[in-house]
């Protein structure tokens, strides 16, 4: 046979299959090109921020992932729909090497068409990207639409070569089927499963698992590894259940009597026990798929959206500058310089807040600080971070007239609900705590750290470096590292007045200025860090709406693939059921019935899995600054009942195909009675 007819042939089986074909192709184009538009960004000369670029590497890294296991997961669709096909072909006379001719052209045409449109949307498209992340970012960052032959290259490469793999996959499965088997596949499963109680008793186990650590992880540093941990044993949990629980439950449902002899669910509840293990397995992948965008776009978007909490938290002034090994001449030097600078450009600083202090890290135990030999690996999640401040700068600050005796301390808590004890212990030296403080306004920053923080208030100076000398004695490092850790920084912090581009100017040679003294510290502003802050959490939210239509994408041709399959697979029963004397109205409904139950319980095992997260991800979030609880709970409804409404409309248009179909044997039943 030439070419010619294996290029015909496998043209009309694509247009005879195009009901099966044409969203599997429309798919595969979308993800060429989103493939495409994500590598032409994360490749691009243009990035400046190295941040911002992390993170779209990092997607494409996903996306990449994700195209594998999506176009083999929609092939293995495609196939169980067509061996029946190709089990009459080679009946008929034609060879297995033939078919493999034939597979393969169909791979090559459906292939090109797919990258070649992919490609040609992702050029098309791509400057729409560049613009809505270069808006979602609100600064310039020079980004701009680039051309690279590169990017088309490694497109086609990648898409080529996974195509390669899905083709060489089909034709080991028709080389090691006959067929009969291949006549058979259709009907494959048709025997009623057995309850695996093991498997079931797992799922449970393991939801319970990634369940309970969700719902009890109450530190932010513990957040990440005990989230990863919680969602692979949620995963787990939920493809045990969907596929072994789920006939768990049904047959409960028929051993039911009242319930189960009723028409609509006999038939339902009956049909979907006989084919809940293939189902089972695909309704758990909707209802990842749909956990995955909920957390992604919701998290992200409460993210960006709390960016300005998170910015006036983190920087009470406008200005900050910092030095560390504070001398009272450096001190001085470093206000004449800010001062000199500013007046240059007619700006003022005003709020002025400046302070002295210590710091280090250790983990309270009890009413004791741990030095830095005594704290174990285990302890690490509990460490904290302790600031100490001179009773001077702080009655300075706060307009307060305190006095302490030497053994005497304030604390302020990053954690409003710790209770401190009475007495706080730093290696052998000990003070009472006199108050525990309800505010302290240069603390801002410290209720967005993923530690808690102690800010504690001494007498004077000879009792902060007492304190750091004790908690660095005996532990083993060298003096000259022990007397980097236990310098006495200095810090001015204030609010600028002035117009906004004497400001910039203003800053620009103050950074310049304070680099070139060889003063050690740094320099930062608001305006910088919610630059920094829109480049990353606005690269997120772009990454969590980008990834979550790939998502969606996925969910909605598995949905679609499902009814498809289940349309075909119980024509034949429901023709049956019409010949015994089931009325149109009892088909209907029987048929309402089962999709309502099948399709409706991975949106709502999603939701589920998102409600219980909660938790865990308001820790997860606080690592990144966020802790408007209220915010990301508002984000997470909305975002719920938006995909809630957007999966009842795919429901709906899915379903009419499976009506469709069902319904045809129904009305030539009709007719023929």
């Amino acid at each position: 046979m030439s070419r010619s007819v294996y290029t015909k042939l496998a043209l009309t089986n694509l247009k005879n299959n195009r009901k099966t074909y044409v969203p599997y192709v429309l798919t595969a184009i979308v993800t060429v090109m989103m493939y495409y538009i994500l590598c032409g960004l994360a490749s691009g000369s243009s990035v400046g921020d190295r941040t911002l670029q992390m993170v779209l590497e990092y997607s494409l890294s996903v996306v990449v992932i994700f195209s594998v296991l999506f176009l083999f997961y929609t092939n293995s669709f495609l196939m169980k729909r067509r061996k029946k096909e190709i089990g009459v072909y080679n009946i008929l006379g034609l060879g297995k090497q033939h078919i493999a001719k034939m597979l393969t052209m169909e791979t090559i045409v459906t292939a090109s068409v797919s990258i070649v449109g992919g490609i040609l949307a992702g050029l098309t498209f791509e400057k729409l990207m560049y613009l809505c992340l270069q808006k979602l970012l609100r600064f310039e960052t020079g980004m701009k639409s680039e051309f690279h032959m590169e990017t088309v290259f490694s497109t086609a490469v990648l898409f080529f070569g996974i195509f390669a793999l899905t083709l060489c996959y089909n034709l080991l499965q028709i080389r090691l089927s006959n067929p009969s088997e291949l006549l058979r596949a259709g009907k494959e499963g048709e025997k009623e499963p057995r309850t695996k109680w093991v498997l079931a008793l797992a799922g449970t186990v393991f939801l319970g698992i990634g369940y309970y650590i969700a719902l009890t992880t109450e530190s932010p540093l513990e957040a990440l590894p005990k989230f990863f941990l919680a969602v692979i044993c949620v995963i787990i949990g939920t493809y045990a259940l969907f596929i072994a629980g789920s006939i768990a439950f049904l047959k409960f449902l028929k051993g039911r009597k009242h319930f189960y002899y009723q028409t609509k669910h006999f038939v339902s509840v009956s049909g979907m026990i006989y084919r809940m293990k293939q189902n089972g397995a695909g309704l758990a992948n909707i209802c990842i798929l749909s956990t995955i965008v909920l957390v992604m776009i919701s998290a992200t978007a409460s993210l960006y959206l709390g960016i300005d909490d998170v910015i006036s938290s983190r920087y009470p002034r406008e200005s900050r500058i910092k030095t560390s090994f504070s001398t009272p001449e450096q001190d001085r030097q470093v206000r004449q310089i800010a001062e000199e600078v500013y007046g240059k450009y007619d700006v003022k600083m005003v709020e002025t807040m400046e302070y002295h202090s210590g710091s280090f890290a250790s983990v309270l135990d009890g009413e004791r600080f741990l030095k830095e030999n005594e704290v174990s690996q285990e302890d690490m999640m509990e460490v904290c971070q302790v600031y100490l401040i001179p009773l001077e700068d702080y009655n300075q600050m706060e307009g307060m007239s305190v006095s302490l005796a030497q053994d005497e301390m304030l604390v302020y808590v990053s954690n409003e609900k710790k209770e401190l004890p009475g007495t706080l212990a730093f290696g052998e030296r000990r003070y009472h705590v006199i108050q525990q403080l309800k505010e302290l306004k240069f603390a801002g920053s410290s209720t967005q750290n993923m530690t808690e923080d102690y800010y504690v208030i001494l007498p004077d100076m000879e009792s902060i470096n007492g304190i750091l000398k004790a908690m660095y004695q005996d532990s083993g490092m060298k003096e000259e590292y022990i007397q980097e850790a236990s310098v006495i920084s200095y810090t001015l912090q204030s609010n600028l007045e002035g117009t906004e581009e004497n400001c910039k100017k203003a800053i620009a040679e103050l950074r310049a200025t304070f680099e070139a003294s060889g003063i050690p510290g740094f320099y930062e502003t608001r305006q910088e860090g919610k630059e920094g802050m829109f480049s990353v959490y606005g690269g997120l939210l772009f990454i969590g709406i980008y990834l979550g239509i790939l998502f969606l994408m996925a969910t909605v041709l598995i949905i679609y693939y499902k009814q498809i399959s289940e349309g075909y697979e119980d024509r034949e029963r429901y023709q049956i059921m019409q010949k015994v004397g089931m009325s149109k109205k009892e088909v209907r409904d029987s048929i309402k019935s089962q999709i309502l139950l099948v399709f409706f319980l991975p949106l709502g095992a999603s939701i589920l899995h998102i409600t219980v997260a909660f938790k865990v991800l308001t820790k997860l979030l606080a690592g990144f600054g966020f802790t408007n609880t209220m915010l990301f709970f508002g984000c997470t409804v909305a975002v719920s009942l938006l995909f809630a409404v957007f999966y009842i409309i795919i429901f709906a248009v899915t379903a009419r195909e499976y009506y469709k179909i069902v319904e045809l044997i129904i009305a030539l039943w009709e007719m023929v009675r």
